[in-house]
């Protein structure tokens, strides 16, 4: 099995965090999202231990809530001392409302409205990861009127190219996100972010990209970072207190993948940045990191019903299921690799190739192509795995299908975490 939170059990079931998924599924019905807490918090407390030891006690990973944003999960890192990072008013009041401490709540976006602003003031968060000038200018306004002084981080784009899907690569010059360092429109920005009175400039942000596998892009952002907050520092005086290096560490999806050792990437990255921030004769910042799918992802399963198959004599197998692109976009948008499995038949040999089809009008709706699982019939139990971030964030309501339950599945209890959608829940807000 690729992960250690399944097994196949003596009744030839799919177990995954020591359920078994045939009994879940009868429980709570299909489609379903479930979730391995105990796998969501040994992850926290890995990120935690191991930036403490490589960066210092100050260090702090922010759990990005965009991979999945709800209550109950800001729950588990209010509990965990964690602090998050969030990127819309819905995130910051689900979080809110879940009783998490706003002042470790990072802001991030590239469009905050003024009503962001404004709200996200309103609920106290610590941090506005400050995107452009435009940006700048509004955070200041609006804390002006509140007589505060704001906290604020910019985010620069290092020009790094992880190797990554183009539509998750985030730090390369010409991204939406950011002020580019080779521009020069980060030191603008920072010279800009430092003229104001109404916002308190503690240091700098990067993200470079998701599903990154390679130490190397992070070792190479480091560097340019740095480097830009010495030159900053002998331009302006200004000693920025904060490094935050963002997130993207990848996640296997199949057996194809490596699995990644977080805590040795850590470690790797602390060596650098002190070895490098020595050479500077600098002080080592704050350092801040945001796990999103990495915290999630593979603590993550969706099982479906199988409703029939289509056998195309030269071509291929179609194996179609009560779900699709409404709860998983992923392969849809970039063509996302899983693993399936068929969890009633888990003993059973893989002898049948096909493409995982959902049922919405659209030939794009697939889960996935060419998996090899035992021989299907009509009401079987289909587990895609590693479902767990950009799965329940990304659903919408396509085709008007309901949204799947989350089940958070924990050491002694399981819960539902996310009620299913029902059919009055997709027409609450409309006029008839």
């Amino acid at each position: 099995m690729i992960y250690d939170n399944l097994k196949v059990g003596d009744n030839g079931h799919l177990y995954f965090a020591g359920r078994d998924t045939v009994r879940l599924a009868e429980t709570y019905k299909t489609p379903l999202y479930l979730l391995d807490e105990e796998k969501i918090l040994n992850r926290c407390r890995l990120y935690r231990s191991a930036m403490k030891a490589a960066f210092g006690g100050d260090a702090l990973p922010l759990y990005a809530g965009k991979a999945l944003c709800i209550g109950a999960l800001y729950r588990v890192m209010k509990e965990e001392n964690m602090g998050i990072d969030v990127v819309s008013a819905g995130e910051i009041h689900t979080a809110a409302k879940a009783g998490f401490p706003m002042e470790r709540a990072y802001f991030h976006g590239n469009n905050k409205t003024d009503a962001d602003i404004a709200f996200a003031m309103e609920k106290e968060v610590g941090h506005f990861v400050c995107d452009n000038e435009d940006e700048l200018l509004a955070i200041d306004a609006e804390a002006k009127k509140r007589g505060i002084r704001q906290k604020v981080l910019l985010r620069l784009t290092p020009g790094i190219d992880p190797h990554t899907h183009a539509k998750i690569a985030t730090g390369k010059v010409d991204s939406k996100f950011g002020a580019a360092i080779e521009t020069g429109q980060a030191r603008a920005l920072t010279a800009l972010a430092l003229s104001q009175k109404n916002v308190e400039l503690e240091g700098f942000h990067c993200h470079i990209g998701s599903q990154i596998f390679d130490c190397q892009p992070y070792l190479d952002a480091a560097d340019i970072m740095l480097r830009f907050i010495a030159e900053v520092k002998a331009d302006f005086g200004f000693s920025a207190s904060v490094l935050n290096l963002g997130g993207g560490m990848g996640v296997p999806y199949t057996d194809v993948d490596s699995p990644v050792d977080y805590a040795a990437n850590i470690r790797e990255i602390g060596r650098h940045l002190s070895a490098t921030c020595q050479a500077l004769g600098m002080e080592k910042p704050t350092v801040l990191m945001e796990p999103g799918r990495s915290i999630v992802a593979d603590a993550g399963m969706t099982l479906y019903t199988v409703g029939g198959k289509k056998e195309i004599q030269g071509y291929k197998n179609y194996v179609s299921v009560d779900g699709g692109m409404a709860d998983n976009p992923r392969f849809a948008l970039y063509e996302a690799k899983y693993t399936v499995l068929l969890a009633n038949k888990a003993a059973a040999p893989a002898i049948y190739r096909c493409t995982v089809a959902g049922r919405c009008c659209e030939s794009g709706d697939l889960i996935g192509e060419d998996f090899l699982i035992p021989e299907p019939k009509r009401g079987d139990l289909l587990a895609v795995l590693t479902t767990g971030a950009y799965n329940y964030s990304m659903a919408s309501n396509y085709n008007a299908l309901c949204k799947p339950s989350v089940v958070i599945l924990g050491e002694k209890q399981e819960y539902i975490a996310v009620e299913r959608e029902s059919l009055d829940d997709l027409t609450r807000n409309q006029v008839f």
